[in-house]
């Protein structure tokens, strides 16, 4: 069976749960909530345009016999530069292993022995084998094909696909619905769902980054969107960048997996000397912000990056990582025989809209999960696998959770209410994304400082101040979020690196929580004459 493609012109009526978002977290939500009817709105045809279909590590769970929930709490904790919920991240390790069950009858192929165990994989800062996989890198694309195929045949789960948020709708200080633009019918084409319950599952950020892993729809709009409504934001300033996006020119650009260097492959310069060796004990299996820092330092110094695999995985490459052999091999260079030029890119937000164990935010009725949220798990760091893992067991407990506030589903009618008018920029749409994109890049990257933090803030909220249109207006607010959080940490950690504050202090060892009148106050106090 199809998926229903609902529209305004059905006279069915509208389901009082939206999810928004067709990644991992929004349609393993969907499927938990069935038989209850939900409407799940996408700008992508489901499984197109999400971060998790691009994921190539796998899912950390602890699964083998010597391991435990308690060391990869422990784990989670020690990448996190100190700032992981810890209550979350138990949360997280000990409902692991249901989930990646879950997935296995959802039809998720996970590499299994010849006894049909599952095979386990080690990843950087993991202290064991605990990296369930698919076919070596390619696990997200994997898992969201079987989500895909699971979703195809449950009639509970109706889906707007080519529709993206613009706006919570609020009765109130209570969700009521959500406007959204339907993408192939220009500016004007608008709807309004009524909902009692929206689980905002937009991904993260990467869109906003001149060189980033994820889909360019990655732009940040569920954040902004739950600001706006007032929603408490958490950790907007931590921002991974993975060390190792293949060097080759691409937007996104495509990405060499941390299973690479579990496997052993080692990074080296222009000269092929092991840089990593130099830095930290665990060389190329450190924290990815660390390793992301040195290749940064590398490339900027002239000295170059490269993932030689040659040794470590050989002419198994093909077999082993085909996805990665594919991106290689279509820029001209052969893995087997060559190393990888690497370069540090925009991977995962750490940050997003702050909930608690439930998925809950702030604002009644708004729950969020995936990348947009901020649990706390990640603390200032995430650690490798634990991004897919924290979508599916949030999703699961936000299922829960709406099951539990809201047991009786109710439908509604399409409202007849008319769309707020929009100030129409299109012709400048790529050259306000351009500006945005290469302004976080340049000054709230990998390495950031007080005055270029700034030089970032005058040009987001000069954005800010003016009318521009929605999904625009969505990104220059989120991208002065994150570079006022940047401002504010006086200090490195994690995923946030000072040059200006480059050790991490003791007053700074807290999770950051703002409200968009928070983030004003920040603003003015940088720049005073925007007050």
């Amino acid at each position: 069976m199809m998926v229903e493609v609902l529209t305004p012109q059905s006279n069915e009526g509208i389901d009082d749960v939206v999810i928004v978002g067709g990644g991992l977290a929004g349609l393993f939500c969907a499927l938990k909530l069935a038989p209850r009817p939900v409407t799940v709105l996408t700008s992508a045809p489901i499984g197109e345009g999400a971060s998790s279909a691009w994921a190539q590590g796998g899912i950390a769970a602890a699964m083998s016999p010597g391991d435990s929930a308690e060391s990869h709490v422990a784990d989670t904790v020690a990448a996190g530069a100190g700032l992981v919920d810890e209550k979350i991240a138990r949360v997280m390790a000990s409902e692991a292993s249901d989930r990646i069950h879950d997935l296995l009858a959802y039809g998720v192929p996970f590499d299994k022995d010849l006894e049909g165990h599952l095979k386990l994989s080690r990843e950087a800062a993991h202290s064991e084998r605990r990296i369930v996989r698919v076919r070596g890198d390619m696990a997200g694309a994997a898992i969201m094909s079987a989500l895909v195929a699971e979703v195809r045949k449950t009639p509970s789960i109706r889906v707007l696909e080519g529709f993206v948020g613009e706006q919570l709708r609020m009765k109130g200080k209570q969700i009521s619905g959500i406007i959204a633009q339907d993408l192939r019918g220009g500016l004007t084409n608008r709807i309004l769902l009524p909902a009692r319950a929206i689980v905002m599952c937009s991904g993260g950020v990467g869109g906003l980054y001149a060189v980033t892993t994820n889909p360019q729809q990655a732009r940040g709009g569920g954040i902004a969107m739950a600001a706006q409504a007032g929603a408490i934001l958490s950790d907007l300033e931590f921002v991974q960048f993975h060390p190792t996006a293949i060097n080759i020119g691409r937007d996104p650009a495509p990405l060499a997996t941390e299973a690479l260097r579990g496997e052993g492959a080692h990074l080296i310069d222009n000269d092929g000397h092991r840089f990593m060796l130099d830095i930290h004990e665990d060389a190329e299996l450190a924290p990815r912000d660390i390793v992301a820092r040195a290749i940064h330092t590398q490339v900027q110094s002239g000295k170059g990056a490269f993932l030689d695999c040659r040794k470590s995985v050989g002419e198994k490459f093909p077999e082993n990582f085909p996805t990665v052999y594919a991106s290689c091999m279509s820029a001209g260079i052969d893995p087997v025989t060559d190393p990888i030029p690497v370069v540090p890119a925009e991977h995962y937000h750490m940050g997003g809209v702050h909930v608690d164990v439930r998925g809950r935010t702030s604002v009644d009725g708004l729950w969020a999960c995936g990348e947009a949220a901020a649990t706390g798990a990640h603390g200032a760091n995430r650690l490798a696998s634990n991004s897919l893992l924290e979508a599916v067991v949030f999703a699961t407990r936000i299922a829960q959770d709406i099951q539990g506030t809201l047991p009786s589903p109710q439908r509604h009618r399409w409202p007849d209410e008319g769309m707020p008018e929009v100030t129409d920029r299109s012709e400048m749409d790529e050259e306000l994304v351009a500006l945005i994109r290469k302004t976080m890049s340049d000054h709230v990257g990998v390495a950031r400082d007080g005055e270029g933090l700034k030089k970032a803030l005058r040009v987001f909220d000069d954005l800010y101040r003016k009318p521009l249109m929605p999904r625009i207006a969505n990104m220059a607010s989120v991208a002065r979020c994150i570079a006022a959080a940047a401002y504010a940490r006086e200090e490195s950690r994690g995923g946030h690196m000072r040059l200006d504050f480059p050790d991490t202090e003791g007053a700074w060892h807290h999770r950051t929580f703002l409200t968009l009148e928070d983030v004003d106050q920040i603003v003015a106090s940088a720049l005073p004459q925007a007050a």
